[in-house]
């Protein structure tokens, strides 16, 4: 974990590959507690309060508030879709792949499987509309690039749109095809090829535009 910027409201932490961001099992690291520990180093009240979250095997720019108040601001935004969000991914290629697209469905959560689907119909129990927008970075004989902007923010989105598309990523064996897994195996890619590298947000207590990017 790196402690990219903090003040006395809010934390952005680039979060590696592998670990939760918060986990209710017993003995399994995650990013929440971590945090919660690094603050009683320094002397701080050990409060932190997850906004937003990454799967276990993404990695990527987070934020975290320090405080009930914060928290409570920056979840609003965040239910109002007014956080922006930009990932990296490395996709398989299809056939006829588009330099710059959109892409939107439905999907349905099943608590019970940790997944998410492509809804049958719009109107299915459950269903929530998924969209982002995407564009190919560069490209390869098997596979691509691409920077994807994400409009709503749905459990497994990218992984789960992409995959529908025939499009999946590398290094994702929940939803990623015989193809992909075999080319990850191949390149040594042993997590999901998904990095959040953009974050964009209002501060809670300032208003300011926070802006962080990978460099």
């Amino acid at each position: 974990m790196k402690v990219i910027y903090e003040d006395e409201s809010i934390i952005v932490v680039d979060k590696p590959a592998g670990i939760a961001t918060q986990s209710s099992k017993i003995g399994e690291k995650d990013l929440e507690t971590e945090l919660k520990k690094y603050r009683k180093t320094k002397g701080e009240k050990p409060e932190i309060y997850v906004i937003h979250r990454l799967d276990q095997p993404v990695s990527g720019l987070l934020v975290f508030a320090k405080d009930k108040e914060s928290a409570g601001i920056l979840s609003k935004d965040m239910a109002q879709e007014s956080f922006s969000k930009v990932y990296e991914a490395t996709i398989l290629k299809p056939f006829s792949l588009i330099k710059e697209g959109c892409l939107e469905d439905y999907l349905v959560k099943d608590n019970r499987t940790n997944s998410s689907r492509v809804a049958k119909s719009p109107k299915e129990n459950g269903a929530k509309r998924a969209a982002l927008s995407y564009k190919v970075l560069d490209q390869d004989e098997k596979t691509a690039r691409v920077l994807i902007t994400l409009e709503t923010g749905r459990h497994h989105q990218i992984r789960v749109q992409f995959s529908n598309a025939g499009m999946p990523l590398l290094g994702d064996l929940k939803y990623g095809s015989p193809e992909s897994i075999e080319i990850s195996k191949a390149r040594g890619i042993n997590f999901v090829a998904l990095r959040a590298v953009r974050l964009c947000f209002k501060h809670p207590k300032t208003g300011k535009i926070m802006e962080f990017e990978e460099t």
